[in-house]
């Protein structure tokens, strides 16, 4: 895989809390000169750099109930529906992780459902499992509602609580969902090597802030 391909597979991300204007400028410059699927942002930013990309065809993620998922499924399809009106062409909302510990998997189902029926047919779910704070069979569970759902894509990592995406975990999510569902791997991604590893376990989407170190050859520090 050379360096240009890959770039096709990465959402551009800043999803830190005090990331400023000029920072959202930069992400969306390098999108534009690396040609990266999207730039990843919270949902308050997405009319700012919906304006800065409109024309370019780089997508736009917005993150959902981020980073905890712990905001009730209402808030969350508001949230979800408010950003697309702003210009969001994907959506990553992170599951309700408490519900899924508690073995309550309907209102898992019911709170996927409530943002996948915000975004109806047009715009990509992305279901963020928060893996490393999941056990595998927990992995598995989610993984199975979030098929059952129809959401485009499971997601390892908010990049906000414990380790980010690992080898194993991009393997069993890939067995859990099977050939056709989007699998994307976050968190901790930070050189060329590792982030080719992740999609020829099975992922299909790469979300990293050190985007242009991973496809210039280089290494940075940081969780996401």
């Amino acid at each position: 895989m050379t360096p240009q391909e890959l770039a096709g597979y990465i959402d551009h991300t800043l999803l830190k809390p005090d990331a400023v204007a000029s920072q959202f400028d930069q992400l969306c410059s390098e999108a534009i000169q690396y040609n990266f699927y999207s730039v990843c942002v919270n949902s308050g930013w997405v009319s700012y750099v919906a304006k800065k990309l409109r024309g370019t065809g780089i997508k736009i993620c917005s993150v959902v109930g981020f980073p905890l998922g712990e905001t009730d499924s209402r808030t969350k399809a508001f949230e979800a529906r408010n950003a697309i009106g702003n210009g969001a062409h994907e959506i990553d909302m992170v599951m309700s992780i408490g519900a899924l510990k508690s073995g309550d998997l309907k209102y898992v189902e019911d709170d996927i459902r409530a943002v996948k029926r915000a975004c109806r047919s047009n715009t990509v779910l992305k279901v963020i499992l928060e893996t490393s704070l999941l056990t595998d069979q927990e992995k598995v569970f989610a993984c199975e509602i979030c098929k059952k759902t129809e959401a485009d894509f499971v997601k390892t990592s908010t990049g906000f609580s414990g380790s980010g995406a690992t080898i194993a975990d991009i393997e069993l999510m890939r067995r859990a969902v099977g050939p056709k569902m989007g699998v994307k791997a976050s968190g901790g991604i930070r050189d060329f090597d590792f982030a080719v590893s992740l999609i020829r376990a099975g992922a299909t989407r790469i979300g990293a802030g050190a985007s242009v170190a991973i496809i210039t050859g280089k290494t940075t520090d940081g969780k996401y």
